[in-house]
């Protein structure tokens, strides 16, 4: 029996793993994709991130790029890899976790793989578990082509013709920005235009310098201010949101309410040209798969800094588990070093 299992195999598995390795620890990292960074080279082509290289530094290792360097999706599953590697970690690829229980003193993961027992479980899954259409998708007609996000690749994959992209977070806006650079394409936008925008850098200084500086990122959700900045709608950074929705071809049109064959109904146009849509709508959590787990009404675990209502089950990586910094990669060590602390003291 093993001490740990960690479920999942991106930031906030390998992570922990580094501290659980430190520790001494008997563990193993689970993963359902087939390479450790699938997560990641598995978006968009074009995505990058909107943290220069120099505050995406998990521990014990840094990021291998010059300061002020945006990395590409590739960049940062290739770290992965190299971290996973330098630090021998023991990793299981091809295990998709369906089902945990807890008995008495241990654990029980019934997989694709057969079943494992573990003292300690660490979910690792991150929050992006299930792509979100809404339900009136399913009565667009058939010849529209339609994708969420979560597959979007590039605009090779879509129709000649009209386009809509629906939602306004960084996924939405930097989908639009690719998708309308062609300006023979007409494209619809469908979501809120009053959204802020940060550039990335500010009198010389990155985004991400002015928000350590300042404390932004390490504000607990348990204070006032960070239940503020959790609660409200988060900053589209660095995509130049004006300028696109300037463009000639693009024309923002509300919320999608409602469709029906080749019909879309938005707030403010009945729509009737289009060839493709593409949703960046977001996700839904699933975390049915762990017996005995609370949950909140928002569907994520009821938990304290990610220790659970289950003794000996831990989740790391979540949004906003701790401070605004717990969903980047240079701040999953400290929810990381957190945990560890804690299983130490435990133990």
């Amino acid at each position: 029996m093993l001490d740990f299992i960690v479920v999942g195999a991106a930031q906030a598995g390998l992570a922990m793993a580094y501290y659980l390795r430190k520790q001494g620890k008997d563990f193993l990292v689970v993963d359902k994709e087939a390479e450790i960074g699938a997560s990641w080279l598995n978006r968009w082509d074009s995505l990058t991130l909107f943290t220069p290289s120099e505050f995406n530094n998990m521990p014990g290792m840094e990021f291998p790029a010059q300061n002020g360097h945006y990395p590409t999706k590739t960049e940062v599953a290739n770290y992965f890899k190299g971290y996973a590697e330098k630090f021998d970690f023991p990793v299981q690829l091809n295990t998709l976790v369906e089902n945990i229980s807890h008995h008495e003193d241990h654990f029980i993961l019934k997989s694709s793989e057969g079943e494992m027992k573990a003292r300690n479980i660490v979910i690792a899954t991150g929050p992006f578990h299930i792509p979100y259409t809404p339900p009136f998708s399913n009565k667009i007609d058939k010849d529209i082509f339609q994708i969420h996000s979560n597959y979007y690749k590039n605009p090779g994959q879509l129709q000649d013709g009209g386009t809509m992209v629906v939602g306004a977070g960084d996924s939405g806006f930097q989908i639009l920005d690719e998708v309308s650079e062609e300006n023979s394409r007409k494209v619809y936008f469908s979501g809120t235009t009053e959204v802020k925008v940060l550039p990335q850098e500010i009198l010389g200084k990155t985004l991400w310098w002015w928000f350590t500086k300042s404390g932004f990122l390490s504000f607990s959700r348990d204070t006032w201010l960070g239940k503020k900045i959790s609660q409200s709608r988060q900053p589209v950074i660095g995509t130049p949101v004006k300028e696109i929705l300037e463009r000639d071809n693009v024309e923002p049109v509300g919320k999608t309410k409602n469709a029906e064959g080749e019909l879309v109904l938005t707030e403010k146009k009945k729509i009737t040209d289009l060839k493709n849509i593409i949703w960046a709508t977001g996700y839904r959590p699933n975390f049915g798969w762990i017996e005995g787990l609370e949950l909140t009404k928002e569907g994520y675990p009821e938990h304290y800094r990610g220790v659970s209502n289950i003794d000996g089950l831990y989740f790391i990586g979540l949004p906003w588990l701790h401070t605004r910094g717990s969903a980047t990669l240079g701040g999953i060590k400290k929810d990381a070093k957190y945990l560890s602390d804690h299983i130490e003291k435990k133990n």
